[in-house]
């Protein structure tokens, strides 16, 4: 009996170990630039703060990057080799988006959960990587490429495509106008949609200079031009459950700011101590120059 039971236990371990090994395989995946060498990979393993072997790995090739990125990003941009990183972890339903980056310079990580969110990925913790910086625009076919995997659902090819549009254009706009009104003013324009699309592109870009202006943005002619641009791809696309997803990313990106809000006021109130602390100094020297 004994035996029986202790067979039992070595059985019942055996089995929760490999369901958690099973796990851990199909819930969590890298994805790696097909060019990188193995130094370069532990730095990025690092960076995702996990070991090699510990889950699924796929590699990403700069042709398979190409097949989002050309058209929309410059050559030069694209290069020839495949440098982007990311690692994906899958998340109970209602999870939301969460995407942090490390040595990407163009890209941020609300510019990428509302440019996923755009793809139709749900769910997920993201971290975008490379071992030098990167401009991380090829970032989002690695994601596609874990995200299809672990789920066995193919996302839609017309939604991957329009996705990366919209991250090129937000980073353009980003390095003008800032991540956080950017990606807020594409999120506004996702949201009518059925209203756009009976549209002109004369009446389009009147609203978008409107929208703008709420936040104080003053757009350029070629701004106005890659937004109406963006806004007829993302007409192409379901316009209901486009909204549906920039609703579920709204609260994500909401603490995001947030946060940035609280770290820029903490900052902004400690250089106003040390200013006031570097006058009241000046002042006692002055004081003491005197006698």
């Amino acid at each position: 009996m004994k035996k029986i039971l202790t067979l039992w236990l070595c059985l019942t371990l055996l089995l929760s170990v490999s369901a958690q090994a099973f796990a851990d395989t199909t819930s969590r995946c890298a994805v790696l630039g097909a060019d990188l060498n193995d130094q370069q990979i532990a730095a990025v393993y690092q960076q995702f703060g996990i070991r090699r072997g510990e889950v699924m790995e796929l590699t990403l090739t700069n042709t398979e990057e190409r097949h989002y990125l050309e058209g929309f990003v410059a050559e030069s941009v694209i290069g020839t080799r495949s440098i982007s990183c990311v690692y994906v972890e899958l998340l109970p339903a209602g999870s939301g988006i969460a995407v942090s980056t490390s040595k990407i310079t163009w890209c941020t990580g609300d510019m990428y959960v509302s440019a996923l969110a755009t793809a139709g990925v749900t769910d997920a913790r993201i971290t975008v990587a490379a071992p030098f910086e990167v401009s991380g625009t090829a970032a989002l076919a690695g994601v596609y490429k874990a995200y299809e995997e672990m789920t066995g659902v193919r996302l839609d090819d017309a939604a991957k495509l329009v996705s990366t549009q919209e991250l090129t254009v937000t980073g353009g706009l980003a390095q003008e106008i800032g991540s956080e009104d950017s990606t807020s003013i594409i999120g506004e324009l996702k949201l009518m949609l059925n209203e756009t699309k009976n549209m002109s592109d004369e009446e389009l870009g009147a609203l978008i200079l409107q929208i703008a202006g709420r936040y104080n943005v003053r757009l350029t002619e070629t701004q106005v031009s890659q937004l109406i641009s963006l806004c007829r791809s993302m007409e192409s696309l379901n316009p209901e459950q486009l909204k549906q997803r920039v609703e579920d990313v709204q609260g994500t990106l909401q603490k995001v700011y947030e946060a940035k809000d609280k770290v820029v006021g903490f900052a902004e109130s400690v250089k106003s101590f040390m200013e006031t602390l570097s006058e009241f100094m000046q002042k006692i020297r002055e004081f003491i120059d005197k006698f």
